[in-house]
């Protein structure tokens, strides 16, 4: 007797994806929860986490494109963040018109302090599991993600 075949749903790869996609709904909900005490949001706290990440600020493509994330979603994000005093933007020595985005002192202090809330969250996350799992399961979602900028092949050849 043959084994089932493997369907969409059985595949490995998309049993991953579906997980991830699952995960990201879970990670954006409990984002909203744990930083609209700050006036944040997921989508703000991510642009900044971005921007804090890159020290000396980023222009808005490279944001978007370091997060995977539409330009214009950035733009109207990092335009608000800047009209609130959270964000500030900077002359790019390596592009006239592409202004660099940085965090504000204001904005710093409030990365700081989502960033303590995840931190207590992500430590409850991990807890009782063993050591390595978490980055073992990184570096597998990191390879997907890799794999996942190489071109695909869609069945509709020019």
């Amino acid at each position: 007797m043959k084994p089932p075949a493997e369907t969409v749903f059985t595949h490995p790869a998309s049993r991953l994806a579906l997980e991830v996609f699952r995960l990201n709904g879970a990670l954006i909900a409990a984002g909203d929860t744990l930083v609209a005490p700050l006036g944040l949001t997921s989508a703000r706290w991510q642009v900044m986490g971005a921007v804090a990440e890159a020290g000396g600020g980023l222009p808005v493509s490279g944001i978007a494109r370091n997060m995977g994330l539409v330009r214009q979603s950035v733009q109207r994000i990092a335009d608000e963040l800047e009209a609130e005093g959270i964000f500030r933007f900077a002359p790019n020595p390596h592009h006239r018109r592409a202004k660099l985005v940085q965090l504000t002192e204001r904005g710093t202090a409030l990365f700081e302090e989502a960033s303590a809330r995840w931190l207590a969250l992500a430590n409850t996350l991990v807890a009782g599991l063993a050591p390595g799992e978490i980055e073992h399961a990184a570096g597998l979602l990191q390879s997907f993600h890799n794999r996942l900028r190489l071109p695909i092949d869609n069945g509709e050849t020019p």
